[in-house]
């Protein structure tokens, strides 16, 4: 199993937003110097708590200060950009990073964003599919483009100069294009199958439960199928809300206070899908009762924390309830203590990720 990173950042409201940006940037040079093999990051324009407005703008902050690790989108809401931008603004990444750069890819969650940018009432799932299509189509045309859609349409014909390079969308380093992975939020996501089909990869969100990130894997394996490739559990991505402390009072006292970030986290997405008529994500059936579903219950089921010893033995078990995949996606959280947060990585990547490799010899 491989170790990455993935992070919406959720931070307290009144935080200083230069102090929360400045720790998300030093947990992901921090995975970074402790071997992760990837890291993502979210981006949302309306939201306080999940505060980082561009994953783009924050990955090129960060791109000079990292040497190996694999930094990716986390994702890109793509109705919302317009596809030439994506296109150009991530061939423009991928050089930065080298041809580190993996590109996350979603028609967007957040519902405010969506109003923001015209397209509550829109289909979305129409939108996204426009969308990385016209991208692909540029990253695999020259200009003058001449490309029509419903949404958008991408032509430079009137105005193109191609002798001094007026009129041309830069391509990324990696050919045709940085691997694509999309993130499944959904039970039995037809999302996995379809992409799947075209090569994509999928992440399963850390805010699912385990019988619904276990419904993936059969959807990728269909897809696979389909797009005439062998599904192999080393291109499956899962994100898990993890806490790793030297001694089991101190894992037990900051992953299950109330007032701590933890239980924030999971509190302001409990807040966000209840209302949006998304509970579902947080039963474990499907006709569980909605008053059955509680902040407490979603805790209790969602987040691994103890020594390395422990958290290493139920990783192992959650392993065995879901099936084997290849990159645990650690999901980053705000640092109310500094030093915790920092050693709870550590501890991860030192301690916790040997353990579990061995234990999956056994």
């Amino acid at each position: 199993m491989k170790l990455g990173f993935f992070t919406m950042p959720i931070h307290p409201l009144e935080k200083d937003w230069r102090v929360s940006l400045q720790e998300d940037r030093e947990a992901f040079l921090l995975a970074d110097e402790l071997g992760f093999t990837e890291a993502y990051v979210g981006e949302h324009v309306t939201d306080r708590a999940e505060n980082i407005t561009s994953c783009v703008s924050f990955l090129a902050w960060i791109a000079a200060a990292t040497k190996n690790i694999k930094l990716g989108t986390g994702t890109v809401n793509m109705p919302n950009t317009h596809p030439a931008a994506t296109a150009a603004q991530l061939a423009m990444l991928d050089h930065m990073l080298d041809g580190r750069l993996i590109f996350g890819i979603s028609p967007g969650g957040l519902l405010s964003d969506a109003e923001l940018f015209g397209n509550l009432d829109a289909n979305r799932n129409e939108m996204f599919l426009e969308a990385i299509n016209q991208v692909l189509e540029i990253w695999a045309s020259d200009p003058p483009y001449n490309i029509k859609g419903k949404y958008w349409n991408i032509s430079v014909e009137r105005t193109l100069m191609a002798d001094i390079g007026q009129g041309f969308i830069a391509k990324p380093l990696q050919r045709p294009h940085p691997p694509i992975v999309v993130t499944a939020v959904a039970p039995f996501s037809k999302g996995v199958t379809e992409a799947a089909i075209r090569g994509w990869e999928p992440i399963s969100a850390n805010f699912l439960m385990p019988a619904w990130v276990k419904s993936h894997w059969p959807k990728y394996v269909e897809g696979c199928e389909r797009g005439g490739r062998v599904a192999d559990p080393a291109n499956w991505r899962v994100a898990k809300s993890v806490f790793v402390a030297k001694d089991a009072a101190t894992a037990k006292a900051y992953a299950t206070d109330p007032n701590g970030p933890y239980a924030f986290y999971y509190r302001s997405l409990y807040t966000k899908l209840k209302k949006n008529g998304r509970i579902e994500l947080f039963k474990t059936r499907r006709d569980q009762p909605d008053d059955e579903v509680t902040l407490e219950s979603i805790c209790d089921k969602l987040i691994i924390y103890g020594t390395p010893d422990s958290v290493a033995d139920q990783l192992l078990k959650f392993q065995e309830e879901v099936g084997t995949f290849g990159t645990l996606l650690y999901a980053g959280k705000d640092w109310k203590d500094r030093e915790l947060g920092r050693q709870s990585m550590i501890l991860m990547a030192e301690q916790v990720l040997p353990r579990v490799n061995a234990g999956m010899k056994k």
